[in-house]
């Protein structure tokens, strides 16, 4: 079993110029725990549409007047 010790061991011993790339990777790997955080954001969202669906339909959004505005050229 690899532990965070070895890892840190190995990571002493990378050149300089990897480092960057290296960390990357590692940023990388977090994701998963994002992934969750996505998937509860989107539970929250799907329940809000399904409580809020169809309140308007006795009173359904209407635009107003626009007013009248000047005809202006073509932009070019």
């Amino acid at each position: 079993m690899v532990t965070k010790e070895m890892i840190k061991t190995e990571v002493d011993k990378v050149q300089h110029e990897y480092l960057a790339s290296l960390y990357q990777i590692i940023k990388a790997l977090e994701y998963p725990s994002s992934l969750k955080n996505i998937k509860k954001s989107n539970s929250n969202w799907k329940k809000f549409i399904e409580s809020t669906y169809g309140c308007l339909k006795n009173s359904p959004i209407e635009r107003g007047k626009q007013g009248e505005f000047e005809i202006r050229g073509d932009i070019q």
